[in-house]
C-alpha cells in the first residue's frame, strides 16, 4: 500500500475550507486551468459519509489535495437520487474548478449535466458514464484483481471450505468483489464453495445491523470465511464473526484494527490517492479522459502485499506460506498470466 493511504482520515471541522463562490462568467469553451486564488473543490457524495469507509476516502482525498494545491473545499452530502441531483445543480451554479461525484450513483447525472455545462470540470470516481463528455474525467478500479487475492486467501485458510459474502447490493457492479473472490479461493481449493447475501433495503451502505444478521446466517450454514463487502454495515459482519470464531475479510481500507485477529485481510482500494491525481490534472488544464488502476498500477491490492503487514493486525500476519502464494499470484496477474474475470464487463 502506498504511505498516502496509511494517513489516517482527518476531522472533517478542522480541514473544510469556505468555498469560494466568486467565481466569474458563463460557460466557456472548455475547462481551464484556475489561478490559485479562485480553485475550489466540491465533492457530492451519494449517501451521507458516516461510518463508509469507502466515501470517508473519498473525503480525505479531496481535503488533502484541496490543502495541497491552495483550494477551498465544500462537502455536500446526499440521501437520494432527487438530492444527488439537487447537489449538483447547486454545485454548478457554485462554478468551482471542479465537481466531484463518488460512486456509480452518479452515472445517470454526469451522462447530461457536463454536456449542459462545457466549460464546468466533473470528475467521477468509481465509474464512468457509457456517454462520457470531454470535460468529464473518469477514475476507476479494477477491484476484482484485488478480490481474487483475497479470495486466493480464503481458499487456503478456511478449515470448512465453506465461503461467504455479505454485499450491500445484489448488482454487477457490486458483484466484482463477489464472484472473482469465489474463483480466486477456486483457484487454491477447487472443493471451495461461496455464497453471497445482501443487505438491501432502504439503506445497504450503511446497516451494520442487517449486515450482521446475513453474516449470522451465513455462519449457521457453516462458513468460516466471510467477506464483508457492505461499505458502513462491515462493521456488523466483523462482530458476527468474531462471535462465532469465524474470520472475515474488509474492503476499501484497512480494516483489521476494527477486529484485530479476526480479519484476515482487506479488499483494497487507493481512492484518496487516484483522486487527488486526478483533481491536480483538472486544476492544471487536464481534464477528460479515463484513468483505471488495477493490480499493476497499484491502484488496488491487499495488505498481505504490504512491507509494513506486521503493524497491521490482520490474521493473515501469521501464514507466511499464504503470503507468499498471493504475491506469486499478484505478480501472474500482472504479467498476463492470469486473467482475472470482470462481472462488471457481463
Amino acid at each position: 500500500m502506498r504511505p498516502a493511504s496509511k494517513i489516517a482520515l482527518l476531522t472533517s471541522a478542522g480541514l473544510v475550507l469556505s468555498l469560494a463562490l466568486a467565481a466569474c462568467g458563463g460557460d466557456s469553451t472548455g475547462p481551464a486551468a484556475a489561478s490559485a486564488s479562485t480553485k475550489s473543490i466540491i465533492l457530492i457524495t451519494p449517501n451521507p459519509v458516516g461510518t463508509d469507509s469507502f466515501l470517508q476516502l473519498g473525503v480525505k482525498g479531496a481535503q488533502e489535495t484541496a490543502k495541497e494545491i491552495g483550494a477551498s473545499f465544500k462537502l455536500y452530502e446526499s440521501k437520494d437520487p432527487t438530492s444527488i441531483a439537487q447537489n449538483v445543480d447547486a454545485a454548478v451554479r457554485a462554478k468551482p474548478t471542479v465537481i466531484v461525484g463518488i460512486s456509480f450513483s452518479f452515472d445517470d447525472v454526469f451522462t447530461t449535466v457536463p454536456k449542459q455545462h462545457p466549460g464546468q470540470s466533473f470528475l467521477e470516481i468509481d465509474s464512468c458514464p457509457k456517454a462520457q463528455a470531454p470535460n468529464l474525467t473518469c477514475v476507476s478500479f479494477k477491484e476484482h484483481e484485488a478480490a481474487y487475492l483475497a479470495g486466493v486467501e480464503a481458499g487456503l485458510l478456511s478449515k470448512s471450505g465453506k465461503l461467504g459474502v455479505v454485499a450491500a447490493l445484489d448488482s454487477p457492479f457490486i458483484h466484482r468483489w463477489i464472484d472473482p473472490f469465489f474463483a480466486g479461493a477456486a483457484s487454491v481449493n477447487p472443493k471451495a464453495t461461496g455464497t453471497p447475501l445482501f443487505v438491501g433495503g432502504s439503506n445497504p451502505f450503511s446497516d451494520p445491523a442487517r449486515a450482521k444478521s446475513q453474516a449470522q446466517t451465513l455462519i449457521g450454514r457453516g462458513v468460516d470465511v466471510i467477506e464483508a463487502a457492505a461499505s458502513g454495515g462491515n462493521q456488523g459482519v466483523f462482530e458476527a464473526a468474531a462471535a462465532a470464531g469465524a474470520k472475515a475479510f474488509g474492503v476499501d481500507v484497512d480494516q483489521c484494527p476494527q477486529s484485530p485477529g479476526n480479519v484476515i485481510d482487506n479488499v483494497i482500494k487507493h481512492v484518496d490517492v487516484a483522486e487527488a491525481a486526478a483533481i491536480k490534472d483538472i486544476a492544471a488544464g487536464k481534464a477528460g479522459g479515463v484513468k483505471v488502476y488495477g493490480l499493476a498500477e497499484d491502484g488496488v491490492g491487499v495488505n498481505a502485499l504490504d512491507t509494513d503487514l506486521t503493524s497491521s493486525k490482520c490474521a493473515v500476519a501469521a501464514s507466511p506460506d499464504v503470503i507468499a502464494k498471493v504475491k506469486q499470484v499478484r505478480d501472474d496477474i500482472v504479467a498476463g498470466k492470469i486473467t482475472v474475470a470482470d462481472p462488471l464487463a457481463g
